[in-house]
C-alpha cells in the first residue's frame, strides 16, 4: 500500500495593499498573473479590515505594500494582510516592501532611543512572514534584523542605465551626499565606466531631524556633470544643499538621483528651485500628481521587483541579478 502523494504544483499568488496599487499592477502585468482580489476597508474608528476573496491554502504568497504616508496606517495594513495569509494556510509568505518603513532608525545615536528598524523586522516575523524583499535599504545591516532570508534589491541598474544613455557623452563625476554612502557611489562609478568619485563632507544636527549645517566638496568636480546619488529624498534639504555646494565648486551641472521619492514638504519647492538639471527617482513610493514637477523623471522599479519575485518563486538566484552583490 502506498501513502498519499501531493500532486499539486507550486502556486504563485500576488497580493497588494492599498498604498501603491499602480506599482503592484505593473509587477503582476510583468509576471503574467492577476492580483488576488482583496476586500480592504477602514472601520469608523480607523481600524483596518482585510479579507482575500479566494482560497490561498498552500500557495507561495507575495504581498506587496509600499510604506508611504500615512506610513503607520500602511504598515499596519501590511501586517494584517500577512496575518490573514498565515491563518489561511499560505505555504510561504514573502513580504515585498519596495520602501522599508523606519529604515533610518537603524541604530541608537543617543541614549534612550529606539531601534525602530529592528522592531519592524520583528513585527513582520511575528505576523508570519517567511521572507522579505526590499529595495535600497538605508543601511545594509538592516538585513540582519530579520530572522529569515532578505532579498536586498538595488535600483542602481535601472537608474545608472538611464543616466548613461542621457549623460554618458559628458565628463561625469559620481557624488555621494555623505561619506557613509561612498560604497554605493563606487558601484555607480564601476557601472559608468570608472567616473571619478567625490563626496560631500557635512555635519548634521543631532537635536533637529532633517537638518544639516555645513557642506564641503571632497574631490574634483570642476567642469563635470555631477551625478548626486542617494537612497531617498525626504524634505530635500540635504540633497539641495549638496547640489549648491557642487555648483559653487565649479561643477558643469548636477543631476540628482534617488531610489525613494518620499518628497515631504517642502521638498518639491526646494527641488524646483535647486540648481539641479534633473531629478531622477523610481516609483518605489507613489508620487501624487500635485508633487510632479518639470525636472522630475520617474522610472519604474516594477521590472526589478517582478524578476526578484520570479527568482524566489522558481528557487533561482536573486544575487545573480546584481553581479554577486546582495
Amino acid at each position: 500500500m502506498t501513502g498519499m502523494k501531493r500532486t499539486t504544483e507550486k502556486n504563485l499568488m500576488v497580493f497588494s495593499g492599498r498604498a501603491h496599487p499602480v506599482l503592484s499592477q505593473q509587477v503582476v502585468d510583468l509576471l503574467g498573473t492577476p492580483l488576488v482580489e482583496t476586500v480592504a476597508y477602514d472601520f469608523a474608528n480607523s481600524e483596518i479590515y482585510v479579507r482575500f476573496e479566494e482560497s490561498i491554502r498552500g500557495c507561495d504568497a507575495f504581498v506587496i505594500q509600499s510604506h508611504t504616508a500615512p506610513i503607520n496606517e500602511w504598515i499596519m495594513e501590511h501586517l494584517i494582510m500577512v496575518d490573514a495569509l498565515k491563518r489561511a494556510s499560505a505555504k510561504r509568505i514573502t513580504v515585498v516592501m519596495p520602501f522599508y518603513g523606519y529604515a533610518r532608525q537603524d541604530k541608537k545615536h543617543r541614549g534612550r532611543e529606539p531601534i525602530s528598524a529592528r522592531l519592524m523586522a520583528d513585527l513582520f516575523k511575528t505576523a508570519g512572514a517567511d521572507r522579505l524583499i526590499t529595495v535600497d535599504l538605508h543601511a545594509d545591516q538592516i538585513q540582519g534584523f530579520f530572522d529569515g532570508p532578505v532579498d536586498h534589491l538595488m535600483a542602481l541598474p535601472i537608474l545608472a542605465d538611464y543616466v548613461r544613455k542621457k549623460y554618458g557623452d559628458q565628463p561625469l563625476a559620481i557624488v555621494s551626499p555623505d561619506a557613509g554612502r561612498i560604497k554605493v557611489a563606487e558601484r555607480w562609478s564601476a557601472r559608468l565606466g570608472g567616473a571619478p568619485l567625490a563626496f560631500i563632507h557635512k555635519t548634521r544636527r543631532t537635536d533637529r531631524p532633517n537638518e544639516t549645517v555645513a557642506n564641503r566638496v571632497v574631490g574634483d568636480v570642476t567642469g563635470r556633470m555631477c551625478i548626486l546619488v542617494d537612497d531617498m529624498i525626504d524634505t530635500g534639504g540635504t540633497i539641495v544643499k549638496a547640489a549648491d555646494a557642487l555648483m559653487a565648486d565649479g561643477a558643469a551641472g548636477v543631476v540628482i538621483v534617488a531610489t525613494h521619492a518620499i518628497l515631504s514638504e517642502p521638498a518639491v519647492d526646494r527641488l524646483k528651485n535647486s540648481p539641479a538639471t534633473e531629478v531622477v527617482v523610481t516609483n518605489t513610493l507613489p508620487v501624487s500628481a500635485d508633487r510632479h514637477f518639470d525636472k522630475l523623471t520617474e522610472l519604474s522599479i516594477a521590472p526589478l521587483v517582478a524578476r526578484a519575485i520570479r527568482e524566489v518563486f522558481e528557487d533561482g538566484s536573486v544575487t545573480s541579478m546584481f553581479d554577486g552583490h546582495a
